[in-house]
């Protein structure tokens, strides 16, 4: 296994009670207390949001912050137990790590990353990352690689070992996916799909939760959009990655 990508602060473990209006849920911590802590997941959270399920929770340091924990982790599946990542503020934390340290020999060689570049026809969307080589670092022999647009997408809904994405209809992932195949050929395009726990072996759309999504996902990867879908073991220590999962189309 490789070494950690990331790791979490010290966290403390609850017992989630609740969770209500989209941002907030109430847990219990090991020493009885019941807190109020931030939901930093915006999403249904399908399958992942157990009444009575053990927790792990972030605290925060600022004294003029509201909330003084956020949700970070809640474990799953009693038979066989796996931490899930819920905080989908970090994922694009985790990218970038891992971009720096060019874990993902997919993507090939690049030199410069960006975050946050602005693309699409109406120059309106921020693509998650775009990559560049350096022409000044290459050999005159190799031809200049295109750039690339790399879209991040949080996954944590599943099925037995089937990671799938989206779990609810997602507008603004069709976006995504219509944007990046307007991108081909001319520049390569790249939906990383994090999964973001390590009981999953494969991938696939969420087809039952949104056929549009499914169906333009297939579309795109048609005209040559690249899917990498990456698995990470999640723990309260930390996150590793563990390669890629199998694409089920």
């Amino acid at each position: 296994m490789t070494d950690w990508l990331y790791r979490y602060p010290t966290l403390y473990p609850g017992i989630l009670l609740r969770r209500y209006k989209r941002f907030l849920a109430d847990i219990q911590l090991a020493s009885g207390e019941i807190v109020t802590a931030h939901c930093p997941n915006t999403g249904p959270m399908t399958g992942v949001c157990q009444i009575g399920s053990p927790v792990q929770l972030s605290p925060s340091h600022n004294p003029q912050r509201k909330l003084a924990y956020t949700w970070e982790l809640i474990q799953v599946n009693q038979l066989e137990p796996t931490w899930v990542g819920i905080n989908t503020a970090l994922p694009n934390r985790l990218v970038k790590l891992a971009l720096q340290q060019q874990i993902f020999p997919e993507l090939g060689k690049y030199d410069q990353i960006k975050s946050e570049v602005v693309y699409g026809q109406d120059k309106k969307s921020r693509v998650d990352f775009y990559l560049t080589g350096d022409p000044v670092s290459q050999p005159v022999s190799q031809p200049v690689s295109q750039p690339i647009y790399l879209e991040v997408k949080n996954t944590t809904w599943s099925e037995g070992n089937l990671a799938l994405f989206p779990d609810t209809v997602t507008t603004r992932g069709q976006k995504h996916l219509r944007e990046l195949m307007a991108l081909l050929p001319q520049n390569r395009a790249v939906m990383l799909y994090l999964i973001n726990r390590g009981d999953c072996s494969e991938f696939s759309p969420g087809d039952h939760a949104d056929p549009t999504y499914g169906k333009l996902l297939r579309e795109a990867i048609a005209k040559g959009l690249e899917v990498l879908p990456c698995r990470f073991d999640v723990s309260p220590t930390g996150i590793r990655y563990l390669g890629l999962a199998k694409l089920i189309i």
